[in-house]
């Protein structure tokens, strides 16, 4: 079939092994091979794994909230739909030190 749909009622949602945050692996989900498409949601006081790739390119878009992303050493606040482009050697790592969830898009 060359589309999929996910109804996001149907989404399955689960913390992550490491740091416990809830997130959709939507790729999957959509049967998208090539591609790594996940929502993440923070709540307050939450951070994802500070990481980087070998080869993976990495674009991150708030979609609710105030978003909280550590590049390198820079740490930058975010709007709702701003996006940030993160080449493989850039270390990252999205959190939330606000009193409010915070809903990430990371495709790669």
């Amino acid at each position: 079939m060359p589309f999929s749909v996910l109804p996001a009622a149907d989404a399955f949602w689960r913390p992550s092994n490491q740091l416990g945050v809830d997130n959709t692996d939507l790729a999957a989900q959509l049967g998208a091979g090539s591609l790594g498409a996940r929502l993440w949601r923070l709540r307050p006081g939450q951070a994802s794994t500070r990481h980087r790739h070998v080869d993976q390119h990495e674009l991150y878009v708030v979609l609710e909230g105030t978003g909280r992303i550590r590049l390198d050493d820079e740490v930058h606040a975010l709007d709702p739909l701003s996006a940030v482009h993160a080449s493989p050697d850039v270390v990252r790592q999205v959190f939330n030190d606000t009193d409010a969830d915070a809903l990430w898009l990371v495709v790669g």
